[in-house]
């Protein structure tokens, strides 16, 4: 498993006490929970400012979000068991991942390590957006991430 990561616009990391080795690890316990052993992910960690063009570019959504998922293929991930599979890019706007903790009586750590376990979920074909049934179906195995690595 390899996990790049990189950061875009105004943000240095630590930022608030976060640091790489952090993100690194959250994308690593889920992604080793999700059996995904195999892959290359990107996880870039950005401000406000180039989430909103990102997500007014590609969702038509003009304002920033927390966390927008490129997967490098559309169907779902088969066994991944021989050759590095490029899972694909997650952005995630540390500001708006700040603001979220504070909104949530939370911390940055932990609304980080939901939004990574978000992106790559989607990755991974989990929709929320198709319907409730699907959306039900997602925050089910969100929740049953965070319990398999508190």
């Amino acid at each position: 498993m390899k996990i790049d990561l990189f950061t875009e616009g105004n943000v240095h990391l630590p930022y608030e006490g976060l640091t790489s080795k952090k993100i690194k690890s959250f994308a690593k316990k889920t992604c080793s929970y999700l059996n995904l052993n195999n892959i290359i992910l990107t996880i870039i960690i950005c401000d406000n400012d180039f989430i909103q063009k990102i997500n007014k570019d590609y969702r038509k959504k003009n304002k920033p979000t927390d966390v927008i998922s490129f997967a490098c293929r559309e169907n779902p991930f088969p066994d991944i068991t021989q050759v590095p599979e490029l899972l694909g890019d997650i952005f995630i706007s540390v500001e708006k991942a700040s603001e979220n903790a504070k909104a949530y009586g939370s911390i940055l750590p932990e609304e980080m390590r939901r939004l990574v376990a978000h992106g790559i979920l989607h990755l991974i074909g989990y929709d929320h957006e198709k319907s409730r049934k699907d959306k039900k179906i997602m925050e089910e195995k969100e929740e049953e991430l965070f319990r398999a690595y508190k």
